[in-house]
């Protein structure tokens, strides 16, 4: 690569290091208020959850952005470690050098276009949580809705708590009417594999003897 573009890069990385020092600085320096500072309050639990809900997306998206600053000049540190040593602008993965669009938009990058989108490909979006894979039952997913299991599982418990009501409301079921509309799958026979496990077996002394004749 041309002397006079690696300085440019070089300039550009270095800009970045301070700019993202000073964010983590600014950080460090007021601290993350605590979610008890934050609402005055002595606890921080409630008996509605939906309460903290504003407080603790804050929280979270403090820490997240903080995390996300940190990240970043780590890989920034990181391109300036490989152009001190002479590997900028080469793949990792493939060895072959980046496209120069591609790290005029992302001059941190240690993968080619073809390189990354390889990754993204074998690492598909995650649609349950992380902890699920580790954490077993009882405490893990246990919905059984598309399995053969046909006992009774984590939304038979759920659907019998939330007859007794939760934090949603009728109008977050999507305009039900009542309390009992205000959960998901309340319309469910509840208790029921099959339909015909409805009939109860009272048994043959239940039934009543036919009425005498004439």
């Amino acid at each position: 690569m041309d002397p006079t573009v690696l300085a440019d890069f070089a300039h550009r990385l270095r800009g970045e290091d301070v700019d993202l020092t000073q964010q983590i600085e600014a950080y460090e320096r007021t601290g993350i208020e605590s979610l008890k500072d934050s609402i005055h309050e002595l606890s921080s639990y409630d008996n509605h959850p939906a309460d903290l809900g504003t407080e603790t997306f804050e929280r979270s998206k403090d820490l997240a952005l903080l995390d996300n600053v940190r990240a970043l000049r780590h890989q920034v540190r990181q391109a300036l470690s490989r152009l001190d040593a002479g590997k900028f602008g080469i793949c990792d993965r493939c060895g072959r050098e980046i496209d120069y669009n591609r790290l005029t938009a992302i001059p941190h990058t240690d993968l080619c276009l073809k390189c990354r989108r390889e990754i993204e490909s074998m690492n598909p979006p995650r649609w349950r949580p992380i902890e699920e894979e580790v954490v077993s039952p009882p405490f893990g997913q246990s919905f059984k809705d598309h399995t053969s299991v046909a006992a009774y599982d984590g939304e038979d418990t759920w659907q019998d708590l939330a007859r007794y009501g939760s934090s949603n409301t009728p109008s977050d079921a999507g305009g039900g009417d009542s309390i009992e509309e205000a959960y998901i799958d309340h319309d469910e026979h509840r208790g029921l594999v099959e339909m015909v496990d409805g009939v109860i077996d009272v048994g043959p002394d239940a039934i009543p003897p036919d009425p005498p004749a004439g």
